[in-house]
């Protein structure tokens, strides 16, 4: 049996996937300060044809829900890391970054689609919205195989101690 060389993986997968953003609107409960409550519910793989919110997919008791298209899913070799980590997490999420409109009922408007925690969390700076929701399967999978053709972990090395110093120190 001949080793595994670094050429016998899969070719690399594609880095853009279409998605679309679902978002739900629902009346809230208690009504002094606002009548609706906005959240993002989840992502589906594929798109519609525009951007933006699309006009209401279902209502049922008073809970609408649109499905809100035209963004792409990318992934980036040198974010593999951070989609390992959040593929092997408890709790694997997509995040979606929304900015929040003030005139329609702080509606969420979605302009980003990730899998990079380490992305998502650069925008808690800022005044936009994150929401973890839970990946679909096949954007599940299509993230470990990009993870699988571009990741390679480091390996682990112990520090070495110089003795008669205050402190530990690197060498």
């Amino acid at each position: 049996m001949r080793p595994i060389e670094l050429t016998d993986h899969a070719e690399p997968q594609l880095s853009d996937m279409p998605v679309s953003v679902m978002l739900e609107r629902r009346p809230a409960q208690v009504r002094e300060w606002v009548d609706h409550l906005w959240e993002v519910i989840g992502v589906v793989a594929g798109s519609t044809d525009g951007g933006g919110a699309e006009p209401v997919l279902q209502t049922e008791q008073g809970v609408e829900r649109f499905l809100h298209g035209g963004l792409r899913l990318n992934l980036y070799p040198d974010e593999c890391e951070s989609y390992y980590h959040n593929l092997m997490s408890p709790r694997p999420s997509c995040y979606v970054v929304a900015r929040l409109d003030d005139e329609d009922e702080r509606r969420p408007d979605p302009f980003l689609v990730t899998m990079s925690f380490d992305a998502a969390h650069a925008y808690l700076e800022g005044d936009d919205e994150i929401f973890a929701v839970e990946i679909p399967p096949e954007i599940y999978c299509w993230t470990e195989a990009f993870v699988l053709s571009y990741y390679a972990p480091e390996k682990r090395r112990k520090r070495k101690l110089v003795k008669g110093s205050a402190g530990a120190r690197e060498q």
